[in-house]
């Protein structure tokens, strides 16, 4: 995505400006039925509209059982921000570009009108499995979260066992939580799996694993977090790639590195509200070669949302304008401030790049 500066000068999106020379990568020069680019808004046009919003979770998910969000209007609709608590506002500000894009330029062009997804099950015990994925009616994949913090392998086991008894595909997800010796054990011991989602957190464990291991690896954290997202595919250390809209800058940066990626692609959730999932499934809606369910179904773990959640249908959800509710449910004064500060900072990082 490219926005005009306060100064005038162009820049492009953090991950890249779409390469049309590549076969198979859609196109986002502008044309007549497209709108012109956006001048940047300044921080104040978006906290004109900006709420901060406080959304409770049926399950502690990420170690957290509250989602904080800021979600602000454009022309185009609406946009969100919100980054993880812990990371820094030179990692946060892809994030806002994300959210500024939505905002103020909207979607690209749809080749699909819906998008199969997965279910997704925290950390909880195997025998809350079933009821987690009642909640995803038709899905025929379930992701399912594991290495957690002072749960066992054996927490793991049974918890994939209980999914495995409900769907036929499952996948896995450690979110880097094992060394290569202790991933390359649990893998086997938990058996066969559609893939395994960030084993490890570096790109070179993650080649470790790929090497000894029959299992499918996907990377999420070492394209996302990284500074150079097509390492993974250098180091040949990934099978498939999670690539999630709001940390990679944007609808369009999604779909332009998914064209330079070697492998296939899954668009997932970073957790995000309607705002944020209504943005995941139009970017997948968009995507070439799109052929593995997608994680865009975390709305179902909160137990409210800024808008009504995206209807599943037979497993899968149809693209979506969302229009937030009159009845938020607000962040206090105190936090409602420390995201305005943050976005504050971010936007200035965002304009001076």
């Amino acid at each position: 995505m490219v926005f005009s500066s306060p100064v005038g000068r162009n820049k492009e999106s953090n991950v890249g400006a779409t390469d049309d020379r590549k076969k198979g990568v859609p196109t986002f020069r502008l044309t007549p039925k497209n709108p012109p680019p956006p001048g940047m808004p300044t921080a104040d046009d978006l906290l004109d509209t900006a709420k901060v919003v406080s959304l409770p979770m049926h399950t502690r998910f990420r170690g957290t059982r509250v989602r904080e969000a800021l979600v602000f209007q454009g022309p185009a609709g609406w946009g969100e921000f919100a980054p993880f608590p812990e990371y820094d506002d030179a990692e946060a500000k892809t994030w806002l570009a994300a959210g500024i894009e939505a905002a103020f330029l909207g979607p690209p062009e749809p080749i699909r009108e819906e998008v199969r997804i997965n279910a997704t099950v925290p950390a909880v015990p195997a025998e809350d499995v079933a009821a987690l994925v009642a909640r995803y009616p038709g899905v025929d994949t379930v992701k399912v979260k594991v290495a957690e913090p002072g749960q066992s392998l054996a927490d793991d086991v049974a918890r994939v066992e209980a999914a495995r008894e409900l769907v036929g595909t499952v996948r896995i997800d450690a979110n880097g939580g094992w060394g290569v010796a202790e991933a390359i054990e649990a893998i086997k011991a938990i058996g066969d799996v559609e893939y395994v989602e960030q084993p490890c957190r570096t790109v070179e464990e993650l080649a470790e694993v790929r090497g000894s291991v029959k299992a499918l690896i996907a990377a999420d954290e070492s394209i996302r977090r990284s500074g150079d997202p097509l390492r993974v595919a250098t180091l040949k250390a990934a099978d498939i790639a999670v690539l999630k809209v709001a940390p990679l800058g944007g609808m369009r940066s999604l779909i332009a590195l998914a064209g330079k990626l070697p492998m296939d692609v899954v668009v997932s959730s970073a957790l995000d509200t309607a705002i944020g999932i209504a943005a995941g499934v139009d970017a997948a809606t968009a995507l070439p070669g799109l052929h593995r369910a997608c994680g865009l179904g975390t709305g179902e773990l909160f137990s409210r949302d800024v808008a009504s959640s995206f209807r599943i249908h037979h497993g899968a959800m149809k693209r979506r304008r969302i229009q937030p509710g009159l009845d938020l449910p607000l962040a206090s004064a105190e936090r409602e401030q420390w995201w305005h500060d943050r976005l504050r900072r971010c936007h200035e990082l965002l304009i001076r790049r």
